[in-house]
């Protein structure tokens, strides 16, 4: 049975198009011309209960557009859509009941008032019973560590303490989808790794969908085993992250300590230099020829220390949409 799912799911939007100037603005007023800009195309995945999916992409190429039609704040332009048992854009009682939205750069907490105030009136907006409101607020709040930052104003609180209240403010109806938007935008390094700890150990204790949109890629390879690439509104991938960067990247990344100083010639032949600087050098080396090239590079030099990994994960996504607008607007490689 699966939780979401989606089927060439599709949103374009129609914009009129405005010249500079006043003959501009007057052909603007007097005859518009329309295109159409296709947000997100034809689409096609499904999740299953209990999953921790990120979806990736860059800015503009329809992962907010995605969240807002899996979450009924817009309706598609074409496809099939289906979450909980519900088409989301009905917007029904029951639908929403059972999904919650984070957005990152959103509050949905009254910013003069304590942060329980606002919980307060959640629950009643979702009809929970005083005695169980409170005991839900408790458990949220113990793992969420807020104690008496709850009493304090909203504005009063740090960054981290506030994402955290609206996490709990989301996830006070026990939602069984969550849709999660930016959730660590601006947080330092503590606060981001406690928000993605949380994060963890709810999915693992209630069993929740989570579908995550990131730019920090922290938050993908620390909690997503599976990830949606989205680029330029159409589907690139749907798999794990280790799948992804053997898609991108048909090369390891080597990087050693040598004991004695070399030029880069001494290294031809056995991978791309990426780096070297006096002691230090970085290498990439086709998958299928790493032991040999390992085993030739350990017996020809004196090696401090070795290290094989893959290359970074934003890094290649960052090379892949690159190519591909350069592919789209035919310039040369």
């Amino acid at each position: 049975m699966t939780i979401i799912q989606a089927r060439n799911l599709s949103k374009s939007y129609r914009i009129s198009e405005k010249q500079p100037g006043l003959a501009g603005s007057l052909r603007h007023l007097l005859r518009r011309v329309h295109r159409d800009v296709v947000a997100v195309d034809r689409i096609s995945f499904s999740i299953e209960p209990g999953e921790f999916v990120g979806f990736l992409g860059p800015n503009g190429a329809g992962k907010t557009t995605t969240l807002k039609m899996l979450t009924g704040l817009i309706h598609p332009s074409g496809g099939e859509l289906e979450v909980a048992g519900h088409q989301p854009w009905r917007r029904q009682a029951r639908f929403l009941r059972q999904i919650t939205l984070v957005m990152g750069n959103r509050q949905q907490l009254i910013w003069d008032l304590p942060a329980l105030d606002s919980l307060q009136v959640n629950a009643a907006v979702y009809g929970l019973e005083p005695v169980a409101a409170a005991r839900r607020i408790r458990e949220l709040a113990e793992m969420l560590e807020l104690g008496p930052e709850l009493q304090r104003p909203v504005r009063k609180l740090s960054l981290g303490q506030r994402m955290k209240a609206e996490l709990l403010a989301a996830l006070l109806h026990s939602p069984s989808v969550l849709f999660l938007d930016e959730p660590t935008l601006g947080l330092d390094v503590n606060a981001r790794v406690r928000v993605r700890d949380f994060l963890a150990d709810y999915n693992r204790q209630t069993g929740a969908t989570v579908l995550l949109t990131s730019h920090d890629m922290g938050d993908i390879t620390a909690l997503c085993p599976r990830v949606l690439l989205i680029h330029e509104g159409q589907l690139f991938h749907d798999g794990s992250l280790a799948l992804l960067t053997q898609r991108l990247a048909p090369c390891r990344q080597v990087r050693l300590e040598l004991a004695d100083l070399h030029p880069s010639e001494a290294f031809a032949g056995f991978g791309q230099i990426e780096e070297h600087h006096g002691h230090l050098l970085r290498l990439l080396v086709p998958r299928d020829q790493l032991t040999e090239r390992v085993a030739a590079l350990l017996e020809r030099f004196s090696v401090l220390d070795l290290e094989v990994g893959d290359p970074p994960i934003e890094d290649l996504i960052g090379v892949l949409f690159r190519s591909r607008d350069a592919a789209a607007r035919g310039d040369s490689p």
